[in-house]
């Protein structure tokens, strides 16, 4: 039987592999998913415990945020996957696709104290009033959790959640997009806690110079497409399977 949505589970398969090739994954925990119907709340989403080099379009589930029973699939999903996307797609319509990762210098950041993202260059200046800082941390992000996180996510502005004691979270109006911001925020934070590291005062921008950097990037034209539809030729070069 044909599977639907073959372009959307062919870019949500590239995103995986290529997450695993930067080691942005972490084995065969993290989600990414995609909404594919008008309000948000059909999702493509990684099937339960299959690590990120190894996915295929073919392997994805295909889930409604709003059906109780998901969980009593013969191939059901990861329960804290479902806690956290689902709720965020049912709760975030603007949310289409969403990315979870525990990357090394993200999850660095959400654990300091002070868990803010100075700009001190162009690529945190990307993120300058652009995202939130969850500081309630109550565990695996079971039913209850991921509501409580989506309820943070209401304002179409905040593309990233630090989730402080845990990890990173990044919404998008596509794979691309999602991949591009999820790419430049890691390399954000290792700019950032490399920088710390040096005990030595930090160069930050003014208000107004990080602002208008973050304004124009988000507008610079064709960069999220044009990155990602690299990415993907990159795998294609090497002969990689996602597209199965």
């Amino acid at each position: 039987m044909a599977l639907s949505h073959w372009q959307e589970r062919i870019d949500l398969a590239a995103a995986f592999r290529t997450a695993a090739r930067l080691d942005l994954h972490e084995a065969v925990a993290n989600h990414f998913s995609l909404a594919v119907n008008d309000d948000g709340t059909q999702f493509l989403i990684n099937p339960n415990q299959r690590h990120f080099s190894l996915i295929k379009a073919s392997e994805l589930l295909l889930l409604d945020a709003n059906d109780p029973d998901v969980l009593n699939q013969p191939d059901a999903p990861d329960p804290t996957a479902w806690g956290l996307h689902g709720s965020v797609h049912r709760y975030c319509p603007h949310a289409r696709c969403v990315m979870h990762v525990h990357s090394r210098y993200a999850t660095v950041l959400a654990s300091l104290e002070d868990s803010r993202l100075l700009p001190i260059d162009q690529n945190t200046a990307t993120f300058y009033q652009r995202y939130v800082i969850d500081d309630s941390f109550g565990g695996l992000a079971f039913e209850e959790e991921g509501e409580r996180c989506s309820r943070l996510l209401g304002d179409p502005k905040v593309k990233v959640m630090i989730m402080g004691n845990h990890g990173l979270l990044v919404l998008g109006d596509s794979v691309a997009d999602t991949f591009n911001r999820l790419f430049y925020f890691e390399r954000a934070a290792e700019t950032y806690i490399r920088a710390l590291q040096t005990g030595k005062p930090l160069r930050v921008l003014s208000h107004e110079v990080a602002e208008k950097t973050a304004r124009e990037l988000a507008l610079y034209p064709g960069q999220a497409e044009k990155h990602f539809a690299s990415l993907k030729e990159i795998l294609d070069k090497a002969g990689d399977d996602y597209k199965d």
